[in-house]
């Protein structure tokens, strides 16, 4: 009986110091921003439908959400259609941190 302790307090340690290792490991590759360069951003290029374009931003604000990074999420406008642009706006509404850009005025956008 006593050598299942061992075996499971070996095991739950290993478990502790993976987890430990992977959150530090996170911290050192995750674009952070807000540091002494200039202002980090995402672009999300979307077109037609924008059918791939709410996962993208979910997945862009859950790494914002879990403070992984700081960056404005720029989705760069290259052709959506009206469903598309109903889908940006819904993503849009209520997000901050977050703006519609045309492609064509995206290196202007991106220069401010």
């Amino acid at each position: 009986m006593n050598a299942i302790w061992q075996v499971l307090l070996a095991l739950l340690a290993v478990v502790g110091l993976l987890a430990l290792g992977w959150l530090l490991f996170g911290k050192l590759v995750t674009p952070v921003g807000g540091g002494g360069g200039g202002p980090v951003y995402a672009v999300v290029p979307a077109a037609g439908d924008g059918e791939h374009l709410e996962q993208d931003v979910k997945g862009l604000l859950w790494l914002r959400g879990g403070e992984l990074a700081r960056f404005t999420i720029v989705i760069a406008d290259s052709g959506l259609n009206d469903t598309g642009r109903r889908v940006a706006a819904a993503l849009l509404t209520g997000s901050r941190g977050m703006v519609l850009c045309p492609m064509e005025q995206l290196e202007t956008y991106l220069r401010t």
